[in-house]
């Protein structure tokens, strides 16, 4: 099984971040039955002071190469991505497209109407190249912006409802489709480090947002839960697992005081 991420800045991260891709490793490698590997054409993070995606200065040295590939881009949104994803998606023999898109579209480039109509072409071009790959979309998380911007936030809205309409439309037996559910606790103000991008706690549930699509609709993988790393092995992220509890027991639905 070949996963592909496929996001803005959001899923490619900054010098310094986990990331959420880094999550969903931990999560995979300690839940999924059988083989699987993580493609795509970049492994770089952006780095803020050179202006550019050429940083592996990840946040856990140990995550391996192999686990850092990606398709996502600082900026990039549907429109950036719909016209490169059958090259992606045909040379990475990709079996499951896990995406994150959308808010840099209307928050710079496309209204909903359009963002919405990229989002059906970069579906056709994966599918064109793989007539059986597997979708899962998480809908826009509306940022900052959204809390002064009324029509801003209407259109993040409006995007959302045109997305859960064509993943109803495109679904199908052959190349499924999923919605992820947002996460209904995720905070701006402390799952993001500047409101639009995610810290730690964020990236906690982001990763769950796609682990738990994948689990109820396809019974891939299990539950989500932090990990110190696969096969129990101590990184350098050890040291911050308590500092991420909070985020994970919101997760599960309990809550544990941060030491």
């Amino acid at each position: 099984m070949r996963f592909m991420f496929v996001g803005d800045s959001m899923t490619i991260g900054r010098a310094g971040d986990y990331t959420w891709r880094y999550r969903m490793w931990q999560h995979l490698a300690t839940t999924f039955e059988g083989p699987y590997e993580i493609v795509g054409p970049r492994t770089e993070l952006y780095d803020t002071a050179a202006n550019a995606p050429v940083s592996h200065t990840y946040a856990d040295p140990a995550f391996p190469a192999e686990a850092r590939r990606h398709l996502s881009g600082w900026g990039e949104g549907w429109l950036h991505m719909a016209p490169v994803i059958r090259e992606a998606v045909a040379t990475e023999r990709v079996d499951i497209l896990l995406v994150s898109l959308g808010l840099i579209d209307l928050g710079f480039y496309t209204d909903s109407t359009q963002t919405a109509l990229n989002a059906r072409q970069f579906m056709a071009e994966a599918r064109a190249a793989n007539p059986h790959v597997r979708m899962v979309l998480l809908p826009v998380i509306p940022n900052i912006r959204a809390r002064s911007d009324a029509p801003f936030a209407a259109e993040c809205d409006r995007f959302n409802e045109l997305l859960a309409k064509a993943v109803a439309d495109l679904d199908t037996a052959s190349s499924p489709v999923l919605l992820a559910s947002p996460p209904q606790s995720y905070a701006l103000d402390t799952d993001t480090y500047d409101g639009t991008h995610p810290g730690p706690t964020g990236e906690h549930k982001l990763a769950a947002a796609f682990a738990g699509a994948m689990h109820q609709a396809w019974g891939l993988g299990g539950r989500y839960a932090a990990t110190a790393g696969p096969s129990g092995r101590r990184t350098a992220h050890q040291q911050h697992l308590d500092r991420d509890t909070g985020a994970v027991n919101a997760v599960r639905g309990t809550v544990t005081p941060n030491s």
